[in-house]
């Protein structure tokens, strides 16, 4: 029987090849115009769950995108794993930061560039593969469940109406979720929380229509300028967030668990390099690792009003915009936070123009237990693939269904994840290393066997 080392080396190329394929669909979620390359690309999925071996394997219609289902049910009695992922992906844009095209898979140094290579496609495939593996021979120790959705990237809006429906389908011991990062190929790790998330529009509103800068400029409020200082107000001197009532339900971590938090490793003048920055920002007194980890933030997105093509045009806009964001930690309530941000952002305009806040979609922190059996089956699957114990981590970004899944389906989650925080996620040159993605095929086996001993 081969061992999953040399099953991914007799089968590497055609595993590369068989991403490729899958990233050359755009399945951007957020555009309607791709509605169709998102329905190929779940079509894809689907056959190649079933061609790695899954069993009532089904390309499930919602309101929005389908969620491509499958399973292999060998023994009741044993232990059952739910794989999700996300097969949609960011708009590309701005296209001309490419350095190769978005949806054509390049390989350079080692790392394969397109959009989702590391999010999520790259990641979710590994175990598509790894599941095929285990198929071929005859080395599955766990049922398994794979839901892979399209929405992600839209905030899963159909996912909850999904899961409440299907909870019999999708019951299950421990969801497993790469869709997160590791410090590093040479030390590896284990994201043990994520923030939540509240992300909103906002619409400021001036004249009824564009009007000439040199007549009406220094007369009549610019939206533009307005939402600026609006923006600027939302931040004090110390990079802490001003909105009244946002810190209220924070949960601060003991001095131990800062310390221990800051024992992995970090280079800042690595990270400040490889961004191009002269310094870091952000709230005072918190190291880097603790303002993208432990700490909530607010950022905004985008910002846009008025003429922006070639040349110029004077003139003053009757609006401008911007999407905000707020990553949220545990305590905190996603809708009480948009709730505190619109009551503060309308309160706090001036009367010469119009606020209207939109709020879009949303999700909650959660922190995942290290003590479970799940968690030590990772780590040992880490451990034995990278010959490194993993280190528990923090992730800053947002997972909303994680915290989803653990009030419907009444279960945990395991994040092992393969990607690394340089990997440009919902960037212009997003890449995913051609070693992560194979270290994965070969980490996840030894999860499902560790998984089932432990169990017994």
């Amino acid at each position: 029987m081969q061992t999953i080392k040399e099953y991914v080396q007799s089968n590497k190329d055609r595993f590369l090849e068989e991403l490729f394929e899958l990233l050359r669909f755009p399945s951007i979620s957020a555009d309607p115009k791709y509605k169709g390359d998102v329905l190929k690309t779940a079509e894809f999925v689907a056959q190649k769950l079933r061609d790695a071996g899954a069993d009532k394997v089904e390309v499930c219609p919602t309101a929005g995108n389908p969620i491509v289902y499958g399973e292999k049910i060998i023994d009741s009695a044993l232990p059952t794993v739910l794989v999700y992922g996300h097969y949609d992906v960011q708009p590309a844009d701005p296209l001309e930061l490419w350095e190769t095209p978005p949806f054509e898979p390049t390989v350079r140094d080692g790392k394969i560039y397109a959009r989702g290579a590391a999010d999520d496609k790259g990641q979710f495939y590994m175990h598509v593969k790894a599941f095929e593996y285990m198929m071929q021979t005859n080395t599955l120790h766990c049922n398994v469940k794979f839901m892979i959705e399209g929405e992600e990237e839209v905030g899963s809006a159909n996912l909850g109406t999904f899961v409440k429906a299907n909870t019999d389908r999708l019951t299950c011991d421990v969801i497993v979720i790469s869709d997160t990062a590791m410090i590093s190929l040479e030390q590896p790790s284990i994201e043990t929380g994520l923030r939540g998330l509240s992300y909103v529009e906002v619409e400021v509103t001036g004249p009824n229509r564009d009007l000439h800068s040199g007549i009406y400029g220094g007369a009549v409020a610019n939206p533009a300028t307005i939402l600026s200082k609006l923006i600027a107000s939302l931040h004090d001197e110390n990079n802490h967030i001003a909105i009244p009532g946002f810190y209220d339900d924070v949960i601060e971590l003991s001095a131990e668990e800062r310390e221990a938090l800051n024992k992995a490793p970090f280079d800042i003048e690595e990270y400040k390099q490889d961004l191009g920055i002269a310094d870091v920002w952000g709230e005072k007194d918190y190291t880097s690792i603790e303002r993208t980890g432990i700490r909530p933030t607010l950022e905004v997105n985008g910002i846009w009003g008025g003429y922006i093509g070639e040349g110029a045009k004077t003139v003053l806009p009757s609006k401008a915009y911007a999407k905000i964001s707020m990553r949220l930690v545990p305590n905190q309530n996603s809708e009480r936070i948009t709730n505190l941000f619109k009551k503060h952002f309308e309160s706090i305009a001036p009367a010469c123009v119009k606020v209207e806040v939109k709020p879009h979609h949303g999700g909650e922190p959660v922190v995942t237990p290290t003590d479970s059996i799940a968690y030590q089956a990772a780590e040992k699957a880490l451990e034995e693939a990278f010959n490194k114990k993993p280190i528990p981590t923090r992730g800053g970004g947002s997972i909303p269904i994680v915290a989803l899944f653990e009030k419907e389906l009444n279960v945990k989650t395991v994040l092992l994840g393969f990607g690394l925080d340089s990997d440009n996620l919902h960037s212009p040159n997003e890449k995913y290393g051609i070693e992560n993605y194979l270290k994965g095929i070969e980490t996840i086996p030894s999860f499902f066997k560790y998984y089932a001993e432990l169990n017994k």
